[in-house]
């Protein structure tokens, strides 16, 4: 599977609520980077997950053999925030990947 459909089918799942699948696409090691915080297993981020239940609608998506950039509103519940997010992958799995966005308009709520 090329690295562009890895991630395609990984944010569906999260965007189905079908966690167990979405824990398919990830490196057990894997390490995710974020804005607000730092994941450093497969595990512990689909849990994080299943709690935030975030929902990805890709503006745009550009990959190669080794990674992917992808554009893309995630709506957080109270705020869409307008995101970008590095995957990089190995073995066919997600091994490390970060977004990217203004974390104001979530602080403003919070």
């Amino acid at each position: 599977m090329e690295t562009k459909a890895i991630v395609q089918e990984f944010l569906a799942a999260l965007n189905a609520e079908d966690f167990a699948k979405a824990r398919t696409f990830l490196n057990d090691n894997m390490k995710f980077i974020g804005v607000m915080g730092t994941r450093d297993n497969a595990d512990t981020y689909i849990a994080d997950m299943e709690k935030m239940r975030f929902k990805y609608k890709i503006q745009r998506l550009f990959a190669d053999e080794k990674g992917v950039a992808v554009f893309y509103d995630i709506d957080m519940g109270k705020q869409t925030i307008f995101s970008a997010g590095w995957y990089e992958l190995e073995n066919n799995q997600i091994k490390i990947f970060k977004v990217l966005f203004d974390p104001r308009p979530l602080l403003a709520h919070s």
